[in-house]
């Protein structure tokens, strides 16, 4: 959950207002701004004698702490270091730094200098208050033990900041914070209804937005082989979630996000080792990436129109299990050998994937998966592995990668690839050779279920969760990766 409840604009100068604590920031060897010498002279030039004292200078990382008077009673000074290579991602991770400091010192209010954080750039005051959101999130939903200290709630920003921006930021980060919050959970409590529960929700909050929630008998009925193949097995129900969103033109057909939503990966009959496997909870952090964005969509009202789909179940052993080598027929007709039970992630998003394609026609589609540990060998938790069979589509998604600073890394998808997935005894199988490209194999079954829409497919399995950098990452669980990248590309394209 996130702590943060408010951030708040004022046109008021904060030399003119009481402040718990106050937030400044210099860049290297840079002279105090107006604003600034103003507050030392108000305490007793206390601001520049620490500066002196410690011969402080701005570098990155460095901090000042300076207690004033009982107007202002801290002050914290913060080195931005080269100007010249300052980012909003630098400004990100600094406004989470600030948020878990004020925490830390059990502060509910604080009060930040906008324009000394270089804030009246564009996007960097967007990316501040994602930082804040995020810098404030904790994920203490079942412990018992209550935290009695103080939690950042509200913040106050001063200076040039544009307050479309700053309320971007915050809508952003809650998205972000939802969609960690849905990968965190146990998979006794996110199940596939809990899932499909959320998304009714937001559904019914949004005028432009129409959920349809499809169970287990109707998957088979529609003939979504594959998908079915994979839920048989499990007790707890199978959800398909769609949810369409209508900001656009009535006659603008639809971009298309597509989530894998196994709240449970056992591995099926192809059982997984036990260690780690507490963590296979993770396996629907796609879904909650499509959620994130769901969410987002919802607030800032994009006008473009959307299509969320996710394909949740649990992926179980038992007597009525999926066994290896069993042959299922997929919604588009493809007949699927399947190899390993335990590569059934792109057997749910096959089935998702066609539906999509065929009922809304989209104008692209992109989809989300923990999908192979492969990616992990690839790439370790840096960046997302993406694959796809439009260069437009990829070019869309590596620039919005750029701006939101959520690396993604192309791997090809070479037809050589695709011959390596065809089936012995059925149209494809769904594993490769053993151990030899495994990332890019199970793309190239996924791009065997989306005909010629321009498609990118988004391997998150190193990204979704581990990464504790930069400072915004949470230092354990779900990251929401890519939530913010995709409400970058929606809006790129609106």
């Amino acid at each position: 959950m996130v702590n943060l409840t408010a951030i708040n604009k004022t046109k008021r100068k904060y030399t003119d207002t009481d402040h718990e604590l106050l937030f400044l920031g210099i860049f290297q060897d840079k002279k105090l701004n107006p604003s600034q010498r103003s507050l030392d002279s108000l305490i007793d030039n206390a601001l520049s004698e620490a500066i002196e004292c410690d011969g402080f200078t701005g570098k990155k990382d460095k901090q000042l702490n300076i207690y004033g008077n009982n107007s202002i009673k801290r002050i914290v000074l913060i080195g931005l270091g080269d100007q010249k290579k300052y980012t909003s991602d630098r400004a990100r991770s600094l406004a989470s730094n600030i948020c878990r400091y004020a925490n830390n010192i059990n502060v509910s209010e604080f009060s930040v200098d906008g324009d000394s954080f270089g804030l009246q750039k564009n996007g960097y005051t967007q990316a501040f208050c994602e930082g804040l959101v995020l810098g404030s999130y904790e994920f203490n939903d079942y412990k018992t033990e209550d935290d009695k200290n103080n939690k950042a709630e509200s913040v106050t920003m001063y200076g040039n900041v544009e307050k479309k921006n700053l309320d971007k930021g915050f809508a952003l980060g809650q998205a972000v914070s939802f969609s960690r919050d849905l990968g965190n959970h146990p998979a006794n409590i996110l199940t596939p209804s809990y899932l499909a529960r959320e998304a009714q929700k937001i559904a019914e909050e949004s005028p432009k937005m129409d959920c349809h929630i499809f169970d287990l008998k109707e998957i088979k009925k529609m003939g979504m082989g594959a998908f079915y193949g994979v839920a048989q097995g499990a007790k707890e129900p199978a959800k398909m979630i769609i949810v369409e969103y209508n900001g656009g033109r009535k006659s603008q057909k639809p971009i298309a996000l597509v989530g894998k939503g196994l709240t449970f990966d056992s591995g099926g009959i192809s059982l997984k080792p036990s260690p780690k496997m507490d963590e296979m909870k993770f396996d629907m952090c796609g879904s909650a990436t499509v959620m994130g964005v769901l969410q987002a969509v919802s607030e800032l009202k994009p006008k473009i129109n959307i299509v969320f789909a996710i394909g949740s179940t649990e992926n179980m052993p038992g007597s009525n299990a999926q066994r290896p080598g069993d042959i299922v027929t997929a919604y588009n007709g493809k007949t699927i050998e399947v190899l390993n039970t335990d590569a059934e992630g792109r057997l749910v998003l096959a089935d998702v994937l066609a539906y999509v394609n065929k009922e809304y026609e989209p104008v692209a589609i992109m989809d989300f998966a923990t999908l192979t540990g492969a990616v992990l060998i690839a790439l370790g938790n840096r960046a997302s592995g993406v694959m796809g069979n439009d260069v437009s589509l990829m070019n869309e998604v590596k620039k919005a990668s750029e701006l939101s600073f959520e690396k993604v890394w192309e791997l090809p998808l070479w037809e050589e690839y695709t011959r390596e997935i065809k089936g012995k005894y059925a149209d494809i199988q769904n594993i490769g050779q053993a151990r030899l490209a495994g990332t890019i194999t199970a793309g190239a079954f996924l791009k065997e279920f989306v005909d010629d829409t321009p498609w990118v497919h988004m391997d998150i399995a190193g990204t979704a969760w581990g990464p504790k950098e930069p400072s915004y990452q949470p230092k354990v669980g779900a990251t929401g990766v890519a939530v913010r990248l995709v409400y970058q590309l929606l809006e790129n394209r609106k």
